[in-house]
């Protein structure tokens, strides 16, 4: 406990410089998510097409510099609650390393960036880009406190980095994959509250919708979008026709069952407030999704 305490104070008191600040506040470690503007695509079985892999990688950078700018936004909204959480107090605005002015500027500048490029691709891919800035922006000013409409409001942000990749490559993405993708992100969503919900209790509180829910209430909400996930999953991978009479794409059900199981073991032990960290830290799930991503590759490669 000794130890722990002193790491604590030791990041209190050395202080990032101001490019490293600046790093920080874009939080490039859950760029991670943007992938699935590339992922979404390739389960269509476009990577291969024309330019369809240049077009993705310019969106994928877009959307990692409009989560960025918003990321920068979100830590002007309140620093004095972030500096009364054991995590967020260490955020370059919280930790008075980067002033408000310039976090906003830098939020606003990133956002436009953003919109920019994807407009260098697609007119509609700019508003894909738009409406996800708008979506996200209004989960911090509203939706974040509104009990059920906070987690599809996450949801949606997944789901319009889906059809993002659709618009760039462009390809026509199943409404069972966009199924997959929505009821994934309600299942993410849902465990971050749950470990937002086990980590305090109601009189420390910080986020207030969460005196509205229940571990119960939210095990249920995790349950049902996982259900739905594995469902509309097998459904997906069930529709696409046999790759040299090989079911290469039915094979990844069972990585990606795993990835749910295995997720949820772990949001149960009362992991999962900061998805990314998992993905980047955990074996099991890193074996999982590598495995799954073989299929996928070996798929790709027997249709070529």
């Amino acid at each position: 406990m000794a130890s722990t305490n002193a790491g604590h104070l030791c990041l209190r008191e050395v202080r990032r410089s101001h490019p490293g600040a600046v790093i920080a506040t874009m939080r490039h470690k859950q760029w991670i998510k943007n992938a699935l503007v590339i992922a979404a695509a390739g389960a269509a079985g476009a990577l291969g097409h024309d330019d369809t892999a240049g077009r993705l990688t310019v969106a994928c950078v877009s959307f990692c510099l409009l989560a960025s700018g918003i990321y920068a936004i979100n830590e002007v909204r309140d620093p004095e609650e972030d500096r009364r959480h054991p995590r967020k107090r260490l955020r370059p605005v919280a930790a008075g390393e980067l002033n408000l002015r310039f976090a906003t500027g830098l939020g606003l500048s990133l956002l436009l960036a953003g919109i920019v490029l994807c407009a260098a691709i697609a007119p509609l891919l700019a508003l894909v880009a738009a409406g996800y800035a708008a979506l996200t922006l209004s989960c911090t000013l509203v939706w974040r406190h509104l009990i059920v409409f906070d987690v599809f409001a996450v949801a949606g942000g997944f789901l319009l980095r889906a059809v993002a990749g659709g618009v760039a490559a462009p390809v026509t993405l199943s409404r069972w994959f966009l199924l997959v993708v929505t009821s994934s992100a309600v299942f993410v969503a849902a465990a971050k509250r749950y470990a937002e919900l086990r980590r305090t209790d109601r009189r420390n509180r910080r986020r207030r919708v969460l005196d509205y829910y229940s571990p119960r209430s939210l095990e249920l909400i995790i349950a049902g979008a996982t259900a739905v996930a594995l469902v509309a999953y097998c459904i997906w991978a069930f529709s696409l026709p046999l790759v040299r009479d090989v079911p290469w794409r039915p094979l990844t059900i069972l990585p990606f069952a795993a990835c749910l199981l295995r997720y949820g073991a772990l949001v149960r032990r009362g992991a999962g407030e900061a998805p990314e960290d998992l993905l980047l830290s955990d074996r099991p799930l890193q074996l999982a999704g590598l495995t799954w991503l073989a299929l996928f590759a070996l798929e790709v490669h027997a249709a070529s």
